[in-house]
């Protein structure tokens, strides 16, 4: 076994991953047919082509509205696992959908969330790979309409869903703006994450002063990119000594931004802050969980060792319990030891 198929085959779990953005174009196509909706192209080389941040979440909401029906909800979740466990080994995931996205179209919560939980249960059975939902605030919308969101959540408990998130152009929806529907989220026991302090918009729009409103005012338990924070040391040393994890994405919507994310990466990574890779929207990036490992390797110089205790410490990150957690990393002891044999490298610490 060769390094890249060890880093492949380690079994992984993947925090940040958004399901309107893991449709294959195939399935983007086949769904946007039989719903009447117009694309942009038909072209499957380039339907997932961006000019830049903002044309990215333009062709992320037309993709959403592609999704109709409980079925095509379903069939969402269901591929999403289905192929994240097929290219990378994929072992769980905490996948972010927005409701707001679907609202418009007189689509309730219930049908989302509903067929969404039907494709992660049958992939779970056929695959073995488990998921959880994070809904996620589209921040463009605006805090009465993300109240709206949190309340259906809240009102409408089902088991897979275990959190909050918050998502869109950051300078459109500052954090603070947020914080009663996150108390409410928090009320009903459900954890907490957002994006923030995101590398594809400037300082000014998304400053180091968001990660400390995040922390402070929405009560996070993660937070999602964070690479603006490297700007202000205060707030990096803040994040390292409460060691909140980060889940930072190997790939962008913009292939030339690619070294500035891992430059970024790689200081955060010096700094000492809890990083675990993410894929956040695979097929629209071209990348899945394991090219994202292979590419951290490239990127940050990691060794088998190295690289194995990143997906080692992507368990403690989870919102799973620590039942669920122990039981986990016992499995992926396991499994990584094994693989560590076949590439002949020192054993990793158990």
């Amino acid at each position: 076994m060769n390094l890249d198929q060890y880093l492949r085959r380690l079994p992984k779990v993947d925090l940040h991953f958004h399901l309107a953005g893991t449709l294959q174009p195939r399935t983007l196509f086949d769904l946007a047919r039989k719903n009447g909706v117009d694309l942009p192209t038909w072209d499957a080389e380039k339907i997932y082509d961006f000019q830049d941040f903002y044309d990215f979440l333009d062709v992320l909401e037309r993709i959403a509205g592609c999704i109709k029906d409980k079925g095509d909800f379903a069939r969402v979740s269901y591929e999403a696992l289905r192929d994240a466990a097929a290219a990378g080994n994929l072992r769980y995931a905490e996948l972010f959908f927005n409701p707001q996205y679907h609202y418009p179209q007189g689509i309730s919560y219930m049908t989302m969330v509903d067929g969404y939980i039907e494709g992660l249960e049958a992939a779970e059975k056929e695959f073995g790979v488990v998921g959880r939902l994070i809904p996620s605030i589209n921040r463009e919308l605006g805090s009465g309409s993300a109240l709206d969101m949190v309340r259906d959540v809240v009102n409408h408990p089902r088991e897979r869903v275990i959190g909050i998130g918050m998502d869109c152009a950051e300078y459109k929806g500052k954090p603070h703006l947020f914080a009663e529907a996150y108390a409410m989220a928090r009320k009903a026991g459900l954890r907490c994450t957002a994006h923030v302090c995101e590398d594809n918009q400037t300082l000014e729009q998304a400053p180091p002063s968001h990660v400390t409103d995040c922390l402070d005012l929405l009560g996070c338990d993660r937070l999602d990119h964070g690479y603006n924070m490297l700007a202000d040391p205060a707030v990096v040393r803040r994040c390292r000594d409460c060691g909140i994890a980060c889940t930072v994405g190997s790939h962008t919507c913009i292939a030339s931004r690619m070294k500035k994310r891992w430059d970024s990466i790689g200081k955060m990574r010096e700094a000492g802050l809890n990083l675990t890779i993410a894929t956040d929207d695979p097929p629209m990036f071209k990348t899945d969980i394991g090219q994202s490992y292979v590419t951290a390797q490239e990127r940050l110089g990691l060794s088998a060792t190295e690289a194995a205790a990143l997906a080692l410490a992507g368990i403690e990150a989870t919102w799973l319990n620590d039942g669920e957690k122990r039981d986990m990393r016992r499995s992926f002891d396991a499994e990584i030891s094994a693989l560590t044999q076949k590439l002949q490298v020192e054993p990793i610490p158990i």
